[in-house]
């Protein structure tokens, strides 16, 4: 916008009556007023630095007055278009920041929900292909402080501890996933957070494998078996040892193969 489109632009803005500044009678605060299902392109910070590009599905909302008749819609996206850093959960707390300024505003919360792509090398052929995974970034300010939260949804395979106790040859397997929720004290890269996931598992995944790579992947999860509930209980022993954790909840989901139902764990714990 050239200078005489602002002055023009301002020339507006000063002419047009501001009603959503304008009091209310009612008196009843809102806690969460503002935009959601916004779609916008973002950068997602990798761990060495560097970014990639990703859609994001963002919420953004404020804390309203019970004085205050309504919010500035419009101001959301300004603060969300001139978004330039690559994001990560500290990247975010900043935009938080300058959302709440621009808004006004002395509570409030930014939640992204995006896909992170990581390259992978298959174990045995060395093979190299992308493997997807969902990443929810989060942001929020209220009465008890700023909250900084990193999720990450990992698929992986699990393998049936019973089922190959059981049986004479062979064992049950799956795919599941495994949501890592953690409450962040300092910068923590999604690569690492992803990692434990994928360490827990009977085995993990990748996007493209050979034959050689699935005789590996076949056998790997043959010798490590994990129940839904080793699973959860694993990531959480890899979070505790994590300083940057200050919180996690841990949940897994097993697409059971030969039941038509998931198997289900969820945990919560404090690292203090």
């Amino acid at each position: 916008m050239n200078a005489p489109e602002r002055v023009l632009t301002h020339a507006l803005s000063q002419a047009l009556p501001d009603v959503q500044s304008t009091p209310d009678r009612r008196q009843i605060r809102i806690q969460k007023v503002g935009v959601r299902d916004i779609r916008h392109p973002v950068h997602i910070r990798n761990a060495d630095g560097s970014s990639q590009p990703s859609i994001a599905t963002v919420e953004m909302t404020v804390d309203l007055p019970p004085h205050v008749k309504g919010t500035h819609m419009s101001r959301f996206l300004e603060v969300l278009d001139q978004q330039q850093e690559a994001l990560d959960a500290q990247a975010l707390g900043d935009m938080l920041g300058r959302m709440l300024t621009r808004l006004q505003a002395q509570a409030g919360a930014i939640t992204m929900r995006a896909t992170y792509f990581r390259r992978k090398v298959a174990p045995v052929s060395g093979v190299a292909s992308l493997l997807d995974y969902g990443v929810t970034l989060h942001a929020g300010l209220d009465a008890r402080g700023r909250t900084l939260r990193q999720t990450v949804e990992v698929p992986v395979t699990s393998l049936c501890p019973c089922s190959k106790e059981i049986s004479e040859y062979g064992a049950h397997n799956q795919r599941s996933v495994i949501t890592i929720g953690a409450e962040l004290r300092d910068a923590l890269s999604l690569d690492a957070q992803i990692a434990i996931a994928e360490n827990a598992a009977s085995c993990q995944l990748w996007g493209l494998l050979k034959r050689p790579d699935e005789k590996y992947v076949t056998e790997y999860a043959y010798d490590n078996p994990k129940f839904v509930e080793d699973l959860v209980r694993d990531v959480a022993l890899g979070l505790q040892a994590l300083p940057q954790v200050s919180a996690y909840t841990v949940a897994s989901e097993n697409f059971e193969s030969i039941h038509n139902h998931s198997a289900y764990a969820w945990l919560e714990g404090r690292n203090d």
